[in-house]
């Protein structure tokens, strides 16, 4: 049973950065997922996939799988590169090519 604590990225469909300060655990599959011969639909038996954990710190999610003997792998979150734009830098004189519609 391995597990996952990393800071989960934010929603691409939203500009909002909502969800993503706390760290989160998830848990490795154990088990590959079937196909339930029936009705066709993938299913697994391992109940720990349904399971995710959240924390506010990083030291909060290692100290809880020590604590649990539970193995884990942190993933640090990469900086995105922001850039600070203005809607005035689409008239600039300095502008490269020209602006049009």
């Amino acid at each position: 049973m391995t597990a996952r604590i990393f800071k989960p990225a934010k929603n691409a469909m939203q500009s909002g950065r909502a969800k993503t300060k706390e760290w989160q655990l998830d848990f490795e599959p154990e088990q590959p997922r079937t196909v339930e011969p029936l009705m066709g639909w993938t299913s697994s038996t391992d109940m720990k996939q349904q399971l995710t954990l959240h924390f506010e710190t990083k030291e909060e999610a290692t100290a809880y799988c020590e604590r649990k003997g539970i193995a884990y792998q942190v993933i640090e979150p990469k900086d995105s590169a922001h850039r600070q734009v203005a809607y005035a830098d689409n008239f600039a004189f300095r502008r490269w090519e020209p602006w049009t519609h």
